[in-house]
């Protein structure tokens, strides 16, 4: 018997989501989550886990219908492969990417890709593990973002071309978000306390559809914060992770 179990519309209620296991204050974000998950799933999503109590997992979908502003025909897209603590070593995030790559050969595809950047960063998939299981720089962004693909046939995606601007005509704090990842109810709730309390012009923009998601102005993944109108990071915040990103840029 596999020692992992794949997320479907049967199992969703009853299954955890291993990116969060723990702590009440995420927990609206787990059924968001669940709930943008079952609509995904008949989309061809895979989520797929560790069938343990532990942070064990890889998700991926079709590329053309990826939240993401990537473009590229006939591709699987990985938003996120994450193994954590006493997990790791078991080689576990090797037997969940040879799951996918697998998956894509068995459905005809033309490869797997990630984005990742050149410096290791927080909610992205390491280069350096990818780039040893075959992976290459497709395309890039300012700022460090690269696009890793495991091309079958020597095609290969890119950055769609509105995301290249990495800029906004909106001059305020103004943050992009999805619904996807389910840490970022409970973070966005924090910054807008803070922002209210403290009198910070603050926009919110959610990405709640696939089409806006590829017709993004610039790098996302569930999460992106433009300030003077340049983009600063996808690094997701609560309110103490903000105080220093203000504190940075005043």
């Amino acid at each position: 018997m596999s020692p992992y179990v794949n997320l479907t519309q049967e199992n969703i209620a009853q299954e955890h989501l291993c990116c969060a296991i723990a702590g009440m204050k995420h927990q609206a974000g787990v059924d968001t989550k669940k709930a943008w998950l079952n609509n995904r799933i008949q989309e061809g999503h895979i989520f797929r886990k560790l069938n343990e109590n532990g942070k064990v997992f890889i998700e991926y979908s079709p590329l053309e219908t990826a939240w993401v502003p990537v473009v590229g025909e006939n591709y699987l897209y990985i938003y996120c492969l994450w193994v954590s603590g006493k997990f790791k070593g078991h080689g576990h995030g090797k037997a969940l990417l040879d799951y996918c790559i697998a998956d894509a050969k068995a459905q005809d595809k033309s490869g797997v890709c990630v984005v990742s950047s050149k410096k290791k960063s927080p909610f992205l998939s390491d280069k350096k593990f990818l780039t040893f299981h075959g992976f290459e720089v497709a395309d890039t962004l300012v700022g460090d973002y690269e696009l890793l693909a495991l091309s079958f046939d020597n095609t290969l995606p890119q950055f769609a071309e509105n995301a290249r601007k990495q800029q906004i005509d909106d001059q305020e704090l103004t943050i992009f978000y999805g619904l996807q990842c389910p840490f970022i109810p409970n973070g966005l709730k924090e910054v807008e306390n803070y922002c209210t309390a403290n009198e910070i012009p603050l926009n919110t923009v959610a990405v709640d559809s696939l089409e806006t998601a590829k017709n993004l102005p610039g790098m996302f993944n569930n999460w992106a914060i433009y300030y003077k109108g340049e983009f600063q990071t996808i690094h997701m915040m609560n309110e103490g992770q903000l105080k220093k990103f203000l504190a940075k840029h005043s």
